[in-house]
């Protein structure tokens, strides 16, 4: 492509690439493939030459451009569970059909960005959780044509670079514990919380059971509930791998897959298994809407993805959260108060 001021006259058929006001208002839009019309216009505005983009033999034009590498990224839509858009001026917005987790080829995206700084993919983070019509990704092809050979290479580098994982669970069930009876409620702000995310994922809210905070009570309620997923959110928090929560896990048949994770909030994590169904004992901030650790292993484990001790332990990088206004405790410690005297 060649991109540079040319004489009005030998501008037929190429690309505007600034837009130009003309005599009594009108104006020729960055972009436009200049008509035999526009280049009268652009002479009778008393313009002698005009900066344009030409394309070579070989080149293509943006929007073909983006197109073309947006279907490589996305063969298949429907089976990825996104939606491809039209393209325009040069950019491709890619979108989720539904609610999930967007699984990205981190390494082939870096490969596809390393062809050409001209041809481009920006994505959100590897397995964010999407919802139904947000965009998860926008190809954009920076100049206003590239190099068919270049465009090869990236379709190469990036194909099938992108799809979103659906929850794979149907049903959740919420233990809630108490300390005393009557001090826990199924309204209670917190567990309504939980619930907020279990819907936002599209999973279907089980039962709400809420037992003594005791390890006996929590696996009497994990070994009665039927439901694909457990939850447990406890009235005190978990402190050590032999608290009752994990008691509760293990005594009733169930395994510890790690208590602890490097995520704030969300320190006091514990995930587990019945059998094939997954536990996940929840730490105090969950009761906050705002995001935190556990938001991350129950998206995940939701949409089938593996979630491990070493999966957990890789999410500290990144994982220092927006402090939670109503923390008792903030972590900076210019936050606090001095100690009265």
């Amino acid at each position: 492509m060649r991109f540079g001021p040319v004489p009005v006259a030998q501008a037929l058929g190429a690309v505007l690439a600034h837009a130009v006001g003309l005599p009594g208002g009108g104006k020729l839009k960055k972009g436009r493939v200049l008509e035999a019309g526009d280049l009268l216009a652009l002479q009778a505005a008393g313009l002698a030459q005009v900066i344009v983009a030409r394309l070579d033999p070989g080149d293509l034009g943006e929007d073909a451009a983006a197109a073309r590498l947006a279907a490589a990224l996305v063969p298949d839509p429907g089976a990825a569970g996104l939606r491809v858009e039209a393209p325009f001026t040069g950019r491709v917005n890619i979108r989720a059909t539904g609610p999930g987790v967007i699984a990205l080829d981190v390494a082939a995206i870096t490969a596809l960005n390393a062809v050409d700084p001209m041809i481009t993919l920006a994505t959100v983070p590897p397995l964010c959780r999407v919802t139904e019509g947000m965009m998860v990704g926008t190809v954009k092809i920076i100049s206003y044509a590239v190099a068919d050979a270049a465009l090869t290479r990236a379709c190469a580098a990036g194909a099938a670079a992108m799809r979103r994982l659906a929850p794979v669970i149907g049903t959740v069930d919420l233990i809630v514990t108490e300390t005393a009876p009557g001090g826990a409620s199924p309204e209670d702000k917190g567990v309504r919380a939980v619930w907020a995310r279990v819907a936002r994922l599209g999973l279907s809210q089980g039962q709400t059971r809420i037992v003594a905070h005791d390890t006996g009570a929590i696996c009497a309620a994990i070994a009665a509930c039927p439901a694909d997923m457990v939850l447990v959110l406890t009235a005190s928090a978990t402190s050590d791998i032999g608290d009752v929560m994990p008691a509760g896990l293990v005594a009733a048949g169930g395994t510890v897959t790690r208590f602890g994770m490097p995520v704030d909030p969300g320190n006091l994590l514990v995930l587990g298994r019945v059998g094939a169904r997954p536990v996940i004992g929840l730490p105090g901030c969950a009761r906050s809407p705002a995001l935190n650790g556990a938001d991350w292993v129950l998206e995940r484990v939701a949409c089938g993805v593996a979630v491990g001790a070493d999966d957990i332990a890789a999410m500290g990088v990144g994982g220092l959260l927006k402090e939670i206004p109503t923390r008792p405790q903030p972590r900076d410690s210019r936050a606090r108060k001095p100690d009265p005297a």
